[in-house]
């Protein structure tokens, strides 16, 4: 029988308001992703009991972080930035929760969005907190009008991007203001896919005994491509791989090849 690997997700939070209720949702387009790449995606809601947690990764085989609003800099100890739109308290405090989780046991990650600046964060690392400020030559990397905006994507030579994208053109959605500093990179990471203007797009765990990827682009969104969809394939690959091997022995990836 072909071994379906179980995906965790988290999903975003919006807090009760008025006569609203509190609730948890999430963009149709990452389960969508995760299903089309043959795996079995989970949303987890957002716990606050680190017990609670374990028992639930006990059953998964891979965690995907979708993306979001921005982190609150002041828990990693610096301010606020005024263009930030945090995203709410209950949400950061289990994804933070969660990504400590998600590396202490090594599980399979693929980091979108928010998820890629969470990965880096919480690995030692730190952030550009505007893009227009912290690198003023750069190209547009949103657009408030034009929610498909593209920009090309440079990947790494010798990296699993390049490996997954191969060494053509590739054009990336982009809808972010923050992004990976690259002079602090989270320790065990490297930079494998900028934009040509140098802004950090991917970055990439070089432990061998952890796949960990995170990308600033957005595979599940509509206006993402079936190239866009490779990352996610190699990501469902190496959850099942990971769950497959024994623990004792090296873990290995079958990379994706492109039809």
């Amino acid at each position: 029988m072909n071994h379906k690997p179980v995906i965790a997700m988290n999903a975003d939070f919006r807090p009760s308001k008025g006569d609203t209720p509190a609730f948890s949702y999430l963009h149709a387009g990452y389960y969508e992703c995760i299903l089309k790449a043959g795996g079995i995606p989970v949303v987890l809601p957002p716990m606050e009991e680190r017990d609670d947690l374990e028992r639930l990764l006990d059953q998964v085989d891979g965690l995907m972080m979708v993306g979001g609003a921005d982190l609150d800099p002041r828990r990693d100890g610096y301010m606020i930035h005024p263009s930030m739109r945090l995203m709410p308290a209950r949400r950061e405090n289990f994804d933070r929760m969660l990504m400590d989780a998600a590396a202490d046991r090594k599980l399979p990650f693929l980091g979108i969005g928010s998820g890629i600046q969470l990965l880096n964060v919480s690995q030692g690392g730190s952030l550009m907190f505007h893009i227009p400020e912290d690198v003023p030559r750069a190209l547009p990397h949103k657009d408030q009008i034009d929610k498909s905006h593209r920009h090309a994507l440079e990947v790494v030579p010798g990296t699993l991007m390049e490996q997954v994208y191969s060494d053509g053109e590739i054009r990336v959605n982009s809808a972010h203001h923050m992004a990976v500093d690259e002079e602090e990179l989270a320790t065990g990471f490297i930079v494998s896919a900028r934009c040509p203007d140098g802004v950090v797009e991917a970055i990439e765990s070089m432990r061998p005994d952890w796949w960990a990827v995170g990308v600033q682009f957005h595979p599940e969104a509509q206006s993402a491509s079936a190239l866009d969809q490779r990352i996610v394939e190699e990501f469902v690959e190496a959850s099942k791989v990971a769950t497959a091997a024994p623990v004792e022995a090296p873990q290995t990836f079958r990379l994706v090849k492109a039809a």
